[in-house]
């Protein structure tokens, strides 16, 4: 019978919510920062035959609990995967998520079978668009005000339908669920503000990635996502990379079919040279 687990990795400040799906090689999925772990349904229902699928909900996201306590993104990651006792993993971050991915193989490059890279940030790569500013300066505002309903409209055209795109650009029930996602975390009020930052950051030690490396982005991302995948592509030896011409941040949401498409050829490709 296909495995299926959900549960709580539970260490002092937090309780790291889980889900499991399927049989194989070990595939974990880390979420954007305006979302939490259902943004990967549809990729847990095309591998879970394939993989065990594994995806969790950052500290700050979803059904994770935490306490605002000092904690670092990859040892959660460590964590979680210590307890389901899985020795490799392929992994697959967007955003943020990629960001937590690429520390993570810099840190535990033994843990790391394959690296996948979505709309991802550099940590430490400083390329900020000033033509954004005004909007993440409004962002901020609203946030202080706890306004969080404009907080997730601006974020939503910032990252779902694309910097100067219209509202009407993407799939409006996609862009409904992004909308619904970003507000629960909100609404949560999970304060997980003191993370512990990989040091030095990633952005310098792009060259020491050693695991087989795809980098994903849309063209229709903002300049600094557009930025960080070319920076990627280039310094990470041996990279592979995808650009979506008419994709805005979340890829694998937009266009889910050619990015599992993508994504299981990689994978493939890498679970075959190891054998």
């Amino acid at each position: 019978m296909t495995r299926s687990e959900t549960g709580y990795v539970v260490y002092p400040g937090t309780k790291l919510y889980y889900e499991l799906d399927g049989d194989g090689p070990a595939l974990t999925l880390i979420h954007a920062g305006v979302a939490h772990l259902r943004m990967w349904d549809t990729q847990v229902a095309t591998f879970k035959d394939r993989y065990t699928v594994v995806r969790y909900d950052e500290r700050g996201f979803g059904q994770t609990q935490t306490e605002d306590v000092p904690y670092s993104n990859a040892g959660d990651l460590l964590h979680l995967l210590d307890h389901l006792a899985i020795d490799r993993t392929h992994l697959v971050g967007n955003s943020r998520g990629g960001s937590i991915a690429l520390d993570f193989a810099l840190e535990h490059p033994d843990r790391v079978r394959s690296l996948t890279l979505v709309g991802s940030g550099i940590g430490g790569y400083d390329n900020d668009d000033p033509q954004l500013t005004p909007t993440f300066e409004e962002i901020e505002r609203l946030w202080g005000a706890k306004d969080f309903d404009q907080v997730v409209e601006l974020e939503t055209r910032m990252w779902t339908d694309g910097p100067g795109q219209p509202t009407t650009r993407v799939d409006p029930q996609m862009r409904r669920k992004m909308v619904q996602w970003n507000l629960e975390n909100y609404l949560a009020a999970q304060e997980a503000d003191q993370v512990q930052r990989l040091d030095p950051p990633a952005v310098g030690r792009l060259g020491e990635v050693k695991v087989p490396t795809l980098v994903i982005w849309g063209r229709l991302d903002t300049s600094e996502t557009n930025a960080s995948g070319d920076k990627m592509a280039a310094e990470i030896p041996g990279a592979r990379s995808h650009v979506f011409p008419d994709v805005a941040h979340m890829v694998s949401l937009e266009k889910p079919a050619e990015f599992n498409s993508l994504l299981a050829d990689f994978l493939a490709q890498v679970d075959a040279s190891a054998i």
